[in-house]
């Protein structure tokens, strides 16, 4: 089987792999099984799960019911990560269960970002021009 080029972005495999670990680590946040006190009343949602090429490790991007999660939040989810592995483990076939790291999903704080920067008058100027009267013909006229 050869081997992808570098720059290509990440194999099926990969990219199936991580939908699965998402999937699975979706249905203990949706049982509600977590028993750490800092996540005790979050609802934790986990947007993208990136594979390493070598699936040993897995990032994981969470949301706290479509916020960013707080320092402690992130903090908890870092010390029940064993536990969760496991979980992941029991739920997804792989010959080694993944580290899990939890980084902050910040999509949905760059759409906004962006969306201001397209609603700004000299932006929507500049997608929008405005329709310019005709040109008078002045010089057929002399």
């Amino acid at each position: 089987m050869a081997k992808q080029p570098a720059g290509s972005g990440p194999s099926q495999r990969m990219l199936r792999v991580a939908e699965e670990v998402r999937h699975a680590l979706s249905a203990v946040f949706t049982r509600g099984e977590i028993h750490d006190e800092a996540l005790y009343d979050t609802r934790i949602t986990v947007t993208e799960v990136r594979a390493s090429p070598d699936l040993k490790h897995m990032t994981c991007f969470v949301s706290a019911l479509g916020r960013k999660p707080s320092a402690e939040e992130l903090e908890g989810l870092r010390r029940i990560q064993p536990w969760l592995r496991k979980q992941v483990a029991h739920a997804v076939r792989l010959k080694y269960a993944p580290q899990l790291h939890f980084q902050p999903d910040e999509a949905l704080e760059y759409a906004a970002k962006i969306d201001t920067v397209m609603r700004r008058p000299e932006v929507q100027q500049d997608l929008h021009p405005a329709t310019r009267a005709p040109e008078t013909k002045g010089d057929e006229e002399a």
